[in-house]
Formats: structure tokens, C-alpha cells, sequence
């Protein structure tokens, strides 16, 4: 395992390196419209989320929702689409016009590349919790913080927002039980399908 982590960690130092020197004309052009649309707001989305042995670290996005998402999220609760410890809503209004695209294309996600960097994130691995979201997990469910949370993993190439709480907490104990660099490649190969546009994305 020591190996396994070793490797993995080298192939996130140079793919998110990869990553960021190629995306970044995306990362200009994205920013640009998302400024252009609501040019008040910042053009990213800092959010805590909880990583390994229960860790709290800041993970980054583009914003895709309007400035005081965090805010309305209250009155919306009651429309949550998702069981158990997690908040999905297909037509959320707190999204913008770019941020629908973004999120749709798994694009908001990109700048999660310097997390991955920091070590605080990987490229594949379950993906990281809210605080509150945390707070309700049994035991069983607290097995995802076991690992390095990631981009992109077994979740989210196996149905993503179609998928119940109770699937995804299954599928990403799978993933803690039998990873390997072999299923991580796979997973990400995976992937390019869910970023040009998976329909199950939202």
C-alpha cells in the first residue's frame, strides 16, 4: 500500500501540473465570463470541505451560483432531491447561466487541480464532504475519510446526481477496500466521458 500511495501521489503532482500549464486558457476564458455575467461576485468559490482522518481543508471551484448561495440554501432544504447526508436539486435557482454550463461539464470542478497539487486532494478518490454533511454520518458512512479525497471516482463515473446517498457511500467504500493505480487510471479514463457532459450532471 505504502508503494501504491507513493506512486499515486507522484502521478497527481504531475498530472495537476499538466493540468493547470494546458487548462489555462480555459481558466482565463471561464473566469472572463463568469466576471461578465455577475461582475460583483469573485470569480472563484471557496468552500470548506472535510478530507482525510476528518480534516478540514479549503477546496476551490469556479462559482457557478449566485453570491449568497450559502445563504438561500436554507429556504431550499425542503426541495433537497438527494437522501440522507447531501444536497442535489436539479433546478436549483441559486445557479447562473455559466455556472449551469460549468457544472454541467464538470468544468467548475478544474481548479480542484490545485488542491490536488497541495496534497490535500488526489486526482481519484471519494469526494470531499461538507462539515454539516459530516455531522450526520453513522460510523460506516465516516469509512470515505479514510483516504485522500478526490476530483473524480467510483461515484461519480457510476451515475453521479442519479444515485442515491446510500449508493455513492457504497461505491466509494468499494473504492477504499480495492483501489489501486490500475482502477484510478480506469476511473479517470472514465471521467472524460462525465466532463464533455454526462447527463446525469447537476
Amino acid at each position: 500500500m505504502a508503494l501504491y500511495v507513493g506512486i499515486k501521489r507522484v502521478l497527481d503532482v504531475v498530472c495537476s501540473l499538466i493540468g493547470l500549464l494546458l487548462l489555462s486558457p480555459v481558466f482565463v476564458m471561464f473566469g472572463l465570463l463568469i466576471k461578465l455575467e455577475d461582475p460583483k461576485g469573485s470569480v472563484f468559490f471557496y468552500q470548506t470541505r472535510v478530507g482525510k482522518d476528518g480534516k478540514p481543508f479549503r477546496m476551490y471551484k469556479f462559482r457557478s451560483m449566485v453570491s449568497n448561495a450559502e445563504e438561500r440554501l436554507k429556504e431550499l432544504m425542503a426541495q433537497n432531491e438527494v437522501q440522507g447526508a447531501m444536497f442535489k436539486m436539479r433546478d436549483d435557482p441559486r445557479i447562473t447561466r455559466v455556472g449551469r454550463f460549468i457544472r454541467k461539464t464538470s468544468i467548475d470542478e478544474l481548479p480542484q487541480l490545485v488542491n490536488v497539487l497541495q496534497g490535500n486532494m488526489s486526482l481519484v478518490g471519494p469526494r470531499p464532504p461538507l462539515p454539516r454533511e459530516v455531522a450526520e454520518y453513522t460510523p460506516y458512512d465516516r469509512q470515505r475519510l479514510e483516504v485522500t479525497p478526490g476530483c473524480t471516482g467510483l461515484w461519480q463515473v457510476s451515475g453521479r446526481s442519479s444515485l442515491s446517498f446510500e449508493q455513492m457511500v457504497e461505491l466509494d467504500l468499494r473504492y477504499v477496500r480495492e483501489r489501486s493505480i490500475s482502477m484510478d487510471l480506469s476511473i479517470l479514463l472514465r471521467t472524460v466521458r462525465v466532463l464533455l457532459g454526462s447527463k446525469d450532471a447537476f
